[in-house]
């Protein structure tokens, strides 16, 4: 799949088929997420896969009870390892960079699952004493987020966004003049993207139909 097309495609999934995931996949996840970018090169986080049915329940109770996680065949847990932050960059290190290292390793995640045909979902919504406890953590690291993972059984419609002439500034806080984001320049991108979506998509039904003859 494609970097765009990826991005794009990616849905939070809450309904699971009951079918395992190979654990060829898990490991390209896994695997995504390790080349994630981190401050000083730190890579301070740790993954913890979950699998067995047991400690998928309790993660979904700690979850405020979100019952449809117990479906999801794993769950992926990012944990945050703030004190190596704060060794080489201070608080700083500790509250923020941290937090963004995590974040990146959950979008590498969320993008490589979709690119394996697999649906996912970051739940953020938590107790993290229940989670330190159902996962046996150390009191120095914390956990950043649950991702459910596993063959999805919806298709949800793309979310709505927000256009981009109002989401992204040129120079300053604010700064609309000759923004390439209007609507002349928005639209063309988005027809150029379009149209080449279409040739594609032309192409492969080409192929198709050859192989069926």
């Amino acid at each position: 799949m494609e970097t765009q097309d990826c991005i794009r495609t990616r849905r939070s999934i809450r309904k699971y088929k009951d079918k395992p995931v190979e654990w060829d996949k898990i490991v390209q996840i896994v695997n995504a997420a390790n080349f994630a970018p981190s401050a000083g090169n730190l890579q301070n986080w740790k993954i913890i896969v979950v699998k067995n049915d047991i400690g998928r329940k309790k993660l979904a109770a700690a979850a405020f009870n979100q019952e449809w996680m117990e479906v999801a065949p794993i769950h992926m847990v990012v944990i945050a390892e703030p004190n190596n932050g704060e060794q080489f960059y201070g608080a700083r290190g500790a509250r923020l960079y941290t937090i963004q290292n995590c974040a990146a390793v959950i979008q590498n995640i969320l993008l490589t699952a979709n690119d394996c045909g697999l649906g996912s979902c970051w739940v953020g919504a938590f107790d993290e004493d229940l989670v330190r406890r159902a996962l046996q953590l150390q009191e120095d690291v914390s956990p950043q987020a649950i991702i459910t993972i596993g063959y999805a059984d919806e298709h949800p419609e793309m979310p709505s966004r927000k256009r981009l002439e109002h989401q992204v500034y040129i120079d300053r806080w604010m700064g609309r003049k000759a923004s390439p984001f209007g609507a002349i320049g928005y639209t063309s991108v988005m027809m150029k993207d379009a149209l080449e979506n279409t040739k594609k998509a032309i192409h492969r039904a080409g192929r198709n139909l050859v192989k069926e003859r």
